[in-house]
């Protein structure tokens, strides 16, 4: 199946960045916007409570549950954001670290942020996206 996104690698920035710097998609693809993806079970509670990694893993799996239904999946993801209710560091890499091994070879270019809060109780992490599909 053909993919809409090409990943763009930069020689002249840093090696360092575990991810693409930029990403297109052709003017015919279908842009999918998504909401945030938060780390809730089906029942509206909020898992993994006090756990970045499993709520990072848990937004992941809400993440491609919301793609499958607009017909996508992590490999049309264009960009992502992954918010982190923290102002430690460590917090914000191991969301990315949860993040990134999702994605796996598909290193879509990412920001990551520490945020003051979330916006359901106890949610320390959430995750945006762009997806571009060509629909046949």
């Amino acid at each position: 199946m053909p993919r809409a996104v090409t990943l763009i690698r930069s020689a002249s920035l840093s090696d360092v960045a575990e991810y693409a710097y930029a990403a297109t998609a052709p003017a015919e693809s279908r842009l999918i916007f998504l909401a945030g993806a938060c780390p809730l079970n089906e029942d509206g509670s909020t898992a993994a409570i006090g756990g970045v990694a499993g709520q990072a893993a848990k937004a992941v799996e809400n993440l491609q549950t919301a793609l499958a239904d607009a017909g996508a999946e992590l490999y049309d993801v264009i960009s992502t954001r992954v918010l982190v209710a923290s102002n430690r560091q460590e917090d914000l890499v191991t969301a990315g670290e949860v993040v990134r091994d999702a994605f796996g070879d598909h290193d879509v270019p990412s920001t990551l942020m520490g945020v003051t809060v979330l916006g359901y109780h106890d949610q320390l992490v959430e995750i945006e996206a762009v997806a571009a599909v060509l629909d046949s």
